[in-house]
């Protein structure tokens, strides 16, 4: 354990050392951690126009990604009480610190959880679109350790949690969910917009 403590701390270091030798990328790497979100909400939608044609599964995959990112984040928040662990720049003073001070807990990071249920979740939906997100979640997690406001462990944890929600949570509720969206796009007004639903076998993802 303190091996591991002893990696995520030198890699915090390394890549603090890179911010303080990049001022250039501070404004745009905050930004996007602060409001990458953003980015995410919008892959959900274009998720979901793309789907509006496909089959039952296929939308009702894209709303469970929204839905595990919900989740992930609900269920973050007691896991993170459990450990409890400090932010980098409260055990590191004397770094560069880019990110707004907080007294929220740094395991595991709630961005980091809900681009990886993000991104997992629109692999189960749109593989293009999934691809896209799970690029935009490693560039999430490296912006929240560049202006250092968790660790490298915080990302990868929280990637990690994300994903494994969404991918567990569409294993066990994927039957349900298919048949749900299946006959609420059979309801009048919701038939206008997404039309029939295409018909296929429950098995398989």
């Amino acid at each position: 354990m303190n091996q591991l403590r002893h990696l995520d701390d030198q890699l915090l270091l390394s890549i603090n050392s890179f911010a303080r030798h990049t001022p250039a990328l501070h404004g745009p790497l905050l930004a996007y951690a602060k409001y990458g979100v953003v980015l995410f909400g919008l892959l959900l939608l274009l998720a979901l126009v793309a789907a509006r044609h496909r089959s039952s599964r296929a939308l009702a995959a894209t709303g469970w990604a929204a839905l595990a990112m919900l989740l992930g984040l609900a269920l973050n928040q007691p896991l993170g009480h459990v450990f409890a662990e400090r932010r980098p720049y409260a055990t590191h003073p004397g770094i560069l610190r880019l990110a707004d001070v907080t007294t929220d807990f740094s395991f595991p990071s709630d961005h980091a959880v809900m681009a990886g249920a993000v991104a997992a979740g629109l692999l189960l939906a749109h593989r293009r679109l999934g691809a896209v997100a799970v690029a935009a979640a490693l560039l999430m997690a490296f912006a929240r350790v560049y202006i250092a406001a968790h660790y490298p462990w915080d990302v990868l944890g929280g990637l990690a949690f994300g994903a494994l929600v969404a991918v567990v949570g569409w294993l066990v509720l994927r039957v349900p969910l298919t048949a749900l969206t299946a006959w609420v796009r059979r309801l009048p007004g919701v038939r206008t917009v997404f039309g029939e639903p295409v018909v296929e076998p429950v098995s398989g993802s």
